[in-house]
């Protein structure tokens, strides 16, 4: 073996002018929205522990520190090629991405595009080097949109796990404390990078450190203790044909599956207490489940009611079964549209995350079918209005912004009887107090396209089914060629309209209000989109009833459309012109649109609860 060099490196250290490159067979970038999470997660959370809006910028400088991991470098003629780590890289990079235009045009912005790319002799490269995904980095990094139809698996996980960035990114940070952050991540924030100077050599550095054969994970060591404590041979050969029968499909249902659903299933049904975000604040049961499930349940078998062999094998043989059926078919619903549990797929779409921690919590081992499928329309109906409220008042749903109070909902609901679920939930609802009445203003910007995209596919499906129609959710936001994008009724033209707005900025703050927007296909936007509304609103007579209903011939001769004014009494109408009074009217029609389809009343009466008028 040839020289080997092993140094720790801080991020800016790390990427700062570097360039790397991946050979050509491992050049997918694959991390899905949960690993984008986890990372950001750990990231900010151990950021947030020690910051104090009343610091310094200096006091950074005596933050902990943080380790993220090593990457494998094999060095060949001054080149650097990732053998492992470019995942963890990647997503690096997008975050830099994200923090270089979140300080965009701030004093007290800290440089960052120089981690991202580098100018040489003149020519400007990425330092993540691949030729397939420099478009997409270049446009993300300039804010430009990015056409990601027929581009690779990895362009388009790029642009997606962006997205995610933008939305995940707590909403603490992103003031005052950006800069702080930006500091801490830069300097504080360590990788180990191990060169090696031929590929053998990397790759064999490669092996020895992911050469997991012989290690037991955290969901072998459970299996071992609880199978070892049931004392009745013909019960353990139960418990352990049961307990490989639902290992099997956790992980055949996808990477990562088997360890979420012990931590979902730990923490939903006995988790107490979760960390304050305060400095120094210690690992409570949330935390602990969430990292060593598998101890924690050793630790605290006297607490959960493993005192006897007849316990724990009641445990395997009759929760741990019910639970991972009842997260398996939970997933199902996050990934596909399933009738009766709709609102788990809208949710998961948004990104957020901690959805199945509230979905596995009211859920008792005694219930049926029936009364599983209650609660989880109970709750997933709660979710959809809390997440939907607070995209719709510019709040964060990011996981470290939700999780304290996720918890106490889901403490404060386990194993609740459908009836009382409902109304511990509904209560939860009308004691916040953003609401869709709350927000006069929501407008559609860089950060929120992709959710608000989703918003309008809801209220857009809305009208069709009401009006008779069979649902389109799923070619709404489904992609490819003939996707739907979110357009403006207004084209960009702020001469057309300088008679209301004789600043151009002005025109643009209206123009992008909730009210002046549709749901349309791409390729309608190309054709039609820069013409003036009165040109452009017969063509929208071929399009979905949300956007023909600004045409007067939509009231004619639609019975199943007309039907549903009627019935709901939403103030539908149309409009020969759109000026700035017509876009505050639709504005109001969506708001009341969102507070049908969203309304907190719908959770009690999915418990069976009488509502009075």
């Amino acid at each position: 073996m040839h020289e080997i060099l092993g140094k720790a490196r801080t991020v800016r250290e790390m990427l700062d002018g570097a360039r790397y490159a991946i050979d050509y067979y491992q050049r997918e970038y694959r991390w899905e929205a949960k690993q984008i999470q986890e990372l950001l997660d750990d990231l900010t959370g151990t950021f947030l522990q020690e910051f104090d809006p009343g610091h310094d910028r200096s006091a950074v400088a005596r933050y902990p520190h943080y380790f993220l991991g090593s990457v494998i470098i094999s060095r060949r003629d001054d080149t650097r090629y990732i053998v492992d780590g470019q995942q963890r890289l990647t997503s690096l990079t997008l975050l830099l991405v994200l923090l270089h235009r979140l300080q965009s045009g701030r004093d007290d912005r800290v440089p960052v595009e120089s981690l991202v790319c580098s100018t040489r002799y003149g020519r400007r490269s990425m330092n993540l080097d691949i030729d397939d995904r420099n478009p997409c980095m270049e446009a993300l990094l300039e804010g430009r949109d990015y056409d990601v139809a027929e581009r690779s698996d990895s362009v388009r996980n790029l642009v997606a796990r962006y997205e995610d960035l933008e939305t995940m990114f707590p909403e603490e940070i992103r003031g005052g404390g950006l800069p702080y952050f930006a500091d801490w991540l830069l300097d504080k924030v360590h990788l180990v990078e191990i060169t090696a100077f031929s590929d053998e050599d990397a790759y064999t550095i490669f092996e020895t450190m992911n050469d997991r054969g012989l290690q037991l994970t955290p969901t072998d060591m459970l299996r071992g203790y609880l199978l070892a404590r049931i004392d009745d041979p013909s019960r353990r050969s139960v418990a352990a044909d049961l307990w490989r029968t639902r290992v099997r499909e956790l992980n055949d249902a996808g990477k990562e599956v088997e360890p979420d659903f012990f931590k979902t299933w730990l923490r939903s049904q006995y988790a107490t207490r979760t960390r304050a975000r305060t400095k120094g604040a210690t690992a409570e049961d949330f935390e602990r489940i969430g990292t060593q499930f598998h101890r924690w349940i050793r630790e605290a078998q006297d607490r959960i009611g493993l005192k006897r062999s007849d316990d724990v094998f009641e445990f395997v043989n009759r929760d741990f079964d019910f639970y991972s059926r009842w997260y398996l078919a939970t997933l199902d619903a996050a990934a596909t549209l399933r009738s009766g549990l709709e609102r788990i797929h809208y949710t998961a779409q948004l990104g957020f995350t901690l959805q199945h921690l509230l979905l596995m919590a009211p859920l008792d081992p005694g219930d049926d079918d029936s009364v599983v499928r209650t609660k989880l329309d109970i709750v997933s109906r709660f979710v959809d209005i809390l997440v939907t409220r607070r995209i719709w008042n510019f709040r964060s749903i990011a996981y470290s912004t939700q999780l304290y109070a996720t918890f106490v909902t889901m403490r404060d609901s386990r194993r609740l009887f459908p009836g009382d679920l409902a109304d511990y939930l509904h209560e939860r609802l009308t004691a916040e107090d953003e609401t869709f009445d709350s927000n006069d203003g929501l407008r559609i910007h860089q950060q929120n396209r992709y959710l608000l995209h989703r918003v309008l596919a809801r209220l857009t499906d809305h009208v069709e089914t009401e009006s008779g129609n069979a649902s389109r959710y799923a070619e709404y936001v489904a992609g490819g060629q003939g996707r739907y994008e979110v357009e403006h009724i207004w084209a960009n033209h702020p001469e057309r309209h300088r008679e209301e707005f004789p600043q151009a900025a002005d025109f643009a703050m209206m123009r992008d209000r909730f009210g002046g927007l549709l749901l349309l296909p791409k390729r309608f936007n190309g054709s039609y989109g820069d013409l003036p509304y009165e040109e452009k609103v017969p063509h929208y007579l071929s399009q979905n009833l949300l956007a023909r209903s600004l045409h007067p011939q939509c009231y004619e001769r639609n019975p199943g459309f007309l039907d549903f004014i009627r019935r709901s009494g939403l103030p539908f109408h149309a409009h020969d012109s759109f000026r700035s009074t017509d876009l505050v009217e639709r504005y109001e029609l969506y708001r009341e649109l969102a507070k049908r389809i969203w309304n907190p009343d719908d959770v009690r009466r999915a418990g069976g609860r009488t509502i009075e008028r």
